[in-house]
C-alpha cells in the first residue's frame, strides 16, 4: 500500500460502489457511506437511478442490469479508472421470486441466482482486479438474507404458495454468504476484506402489509434500512480491518426463532 492509499483509507474520501441503489436498503447504504464522507457511485436498473443520485448527493449514478456480466464488469472498471480507486463494494442488487415449489421454472430460478448470487461474484472479481489489489486495500460487502440462513423468512407456508421468500431466493442467498467466505479466504493477503450482511425482514413497500410473524421475533418489529446501513458503514470502516468471512445479523433475532 502506498503513502497515498494508506491515507485515503484513514480519512479521506474513499470511491464506494453500491448496486441496486436507487431505492431501499441500497440507497440507505449509499446514504450512510455518503455521511462517512465517501464518494458514492450507484448502480441500478431502475430508471429513476440518477434523480437519487441527486437527492442524496451522490458521487454519480449509472444505469446497468447486473445480470449483464460484462456490461457490469465494464461500469466497475470505468468508475475506478475515473476516479482512480476503488475502495469500497457494495453488492445490494437482488430480486425475490416468491414462486411455490410447485410454480418454480428455471427461467425463475435462474432469475435469482444471477442477480443474487453470480453477479456478486463476477462484481467482486472486477473490483478486485486490478484495482483493490494494486492498492492493497479494500473493503467487499454482500448483502445477503436470512433466508439464506434458515431457508425462508416468516412462518412456514402451508398453502402452497411460495411464502415470503423463494426456493431460488434462499438458495441465492445461502450461496452469497459462502462465496463470501470464500473470496475472504482469496483476498486478505492483499489488505481486503469480505463480509456479508444478512437482512431479516425490513420495512420497506415490498415488506409493507405482509405476515412476517413479527411476534416470534426476539425483537418483534421490522427492521429499518438504516440500521442495515449501519451495519455496512463499520464493515467498510478501518475499525473492521481485522473482520473478514463474516455474516452480520442485522434480523431482530430471525435465527433464533
Amino acid at each position: 500500500m502506498t503513502a497515498s492509499d494508506f491515507a485515503r483509507t484513514q480519512g479521506e474520501s474513499r470511491t464506494a460502489v453500491v448496486t441496486g441503489s436507487a431505492q431501499g436498503i441500497g440507497r440507505a447504504i449509499a446514504e450512510r457511506l455518503i455521511a462517512d464522507g465517501d464518494q458514492v457511485i450507484l448502480l441500478d436498473l431502475a430508471d429513476h437511478v440518477d434523480q437519487t443520485a441527486t437527492d442524496i448527493g451522490a458521487a454519480d449514478a449509472r444505469r446497468v442490469d447486473v445480470g449483464d456480466l460484462a456490461a457490469l464488469r465494464t461500469v466497475i472498471h470505468g468508475v475506478a479508472r475515473e476516479y482512480g480507486s476503488l475502495e469500497i463494494l457494495v453488492n445490494c442488487a437482488g430480486t425475490c421470486g416468491r414462486e411455490s415449489f410447485a410454480d418454480l421454472t428455471p427461467q425463475t430460478w435462474r432469475r435469482d441466482v444471477d442477480t443474487n448470487l453470480t453477479a456478486i461474484a463476477f462484481a467482486c472479481q472486477a473490483a478486485v482486479f486490478p484495482y483493490m489489489r494494486e492498492q492493497g486495500w479494500g473493503r467487499l460487502v454482500n448483502i445477503a438474507s436470512v433466508s439464506g440462513l434458515v431457508g425462508g423468512i416468516g412462518p412456514i407456508d402451508r398453502s402452497g404458495e411460495g411464502g415470503r421468500s423463494g426456493a431460488a431466493y434462499a438458495s441465492a442467498k445461502a450461496g452469497a454468504i459462502n462465496l463470501t467466505r470464500w473470496i475472504a479466504r482469496q483476498v486478505g493477503y492483499w489488505g481486503i476484506t469480505c463480509n456479508a450482511v444478512a437482512p431479516g425482514p425490513i420495512a420497506s413497500a415490498m415488506t409493507d402489509g405482509a405476515d412476517y410473524g413479527l411476534d416470534r421475533l426476539p425483537i418483534p418489529r421490522f427492521g429499518r434500512p438504516v440500521e442495515v446501513a449501519a451495519a455496512v458503514s463499520y464493515l467498510a470502516s478501518r475499525e473492521a480491518d481485522y473482520t473478514t468471512g463474516a455474516c452480520l445479523h442485522v434480523d431482530g433475532g430471525s435465527v433464533l426463532a
